[in-house]
């Protein structure tokens, strides 16, 4: 397993993802890596990678493209978290549901994909992965301490498939 990278067209331009393909011939099941307020860092990646070795296609998408591609931050000083927040602030959770929308296309048609394509998130990321559950066709997804989700609970009257949502108390 080795980290490759893999772009994703859409309308409004493309973007690059972060790829750990498993052992294998595959094709293999994938999962759509959302990343938090820090992009596609050492955390993502490492998930992506833990993912591959448990034979999954994992692909992390540069959702911060729009506004800066290829963050890549920590959470380890005060200037890395408020490089973060004006990251997030700037954000448009709209169109990163429409990124990862498009990623889940692009690699269900990969041919190392079995076409079967879930998703993991985690703070902002999990926010996006609950409405990733709602708008897209993923077929299952995870949301680890989704940050306002309270704020979309509307949305998931239309969650079809299955959901599982990590909160702390």
């Amino acid at each position: 397993m080795a980290g490759e990278s893999m772009t994703v067209s859409t309308a409004d331009g493309d973007f690059r993802c972060y790829v750990a393909k498993p052992d294998g011939a595959g094709p293999f099941p994938a999962v759509v890596v959302i990343q938090e307020i820090f992009g596609v860092n050492r955390f993502v990646r490492a998930v992506a990678d833990r993912l591959a070795g448990q034979g999954y296609l994992a692909v992390a998408p540069d959702l911060f493209w729009r506004i800066e591609p290829g963050i890549d931050i920590t959470d380890q000083s005060e200037a890395e978290w408020q490089k973060a927040f004006q990251l997030y602030q700037a954000f448009d959770v709209p169109k990163g549901i429409e990124d990862i929308a498009a990623t889940i296309a692009t690699v269900r048609k990969s041919p190392a994909c079995n076409g079967k394509v879930g998703a993991v998130g985690y703070c902002l990321g999990g926010l996006l992965a609950y409405l990733t559950a709602a708008r897209t066709d993923s077929d299952a997804t995870v949301s680890y301490y989704g940050v306002g989700i309270d704020n979309f609970l509307a949305e998931g009257e239309a969650i079809k498939r299955p959901l599982l949502l990590h909160i702390a108390g």
